[in-house]
């Protein structure tokens, strides 16, 4: 019988985002104190009998993270107001896509994939009480 093994990281961010072609008060710009759980899985330990070092996925995820979302505001590129916020030197990080929790997550996934880890799942928690979460099968 064999096994599968897996860990998770948490860390925090802030950021803030609104919701182009969306109703609800989430149209308007607004932040949010994120915390996202990174599980990273393996078959099998490696010779520490470790998946992967904590200090690792921090290295890596957490620091991309720090640089590229914390304190940011998350835009669609196609959002009108990205070009004045840019202009006035506002942090941003623009996505092809509305910076839904579901996108912010898939996001995490794909620069954890593409730094070499093997993440499993990405969940990102918004509110204390609300969270998106991207995994391929």
């Amino acid at each position: 019988m064999s096994g599968h093994y897996r860990v998770t990281k948490t860390f925090d961010f802030c950021y803030g985002h609104r919701l182009l072609r969306y109703e609800g008060k989430c149209r308007h710009l607004h932040g949010h104190n994120g915390r996202v759980e990174v599980d990273v899985s393996a078959g099998g330990l490696d010779a520490l009998g470790m998946v992967v070092d904590f200090g690792d996925i921090s290295a890596t995820l957490k620091q991309w993270v720090d640089a590229n979302l914390d304190h940011r505001m998350l835009l669609c590129r196609d959002d009108p107001v990205a070009r004045m916020l840019g202009e006035m030197g506002e942090p941003l990080y623009l996505m092809d896509d509305n910076p839904t929790a579901e996108n912010i997550a898939r996001l995490i996934f794909q620069e954890g994939r593409s730094a070499g880890l093997n993440v499993a799942e990405v969940r990102l928690w918004e509110t204390p009480t609300g969270c998106a979460s991207y995994a391929e099968s």
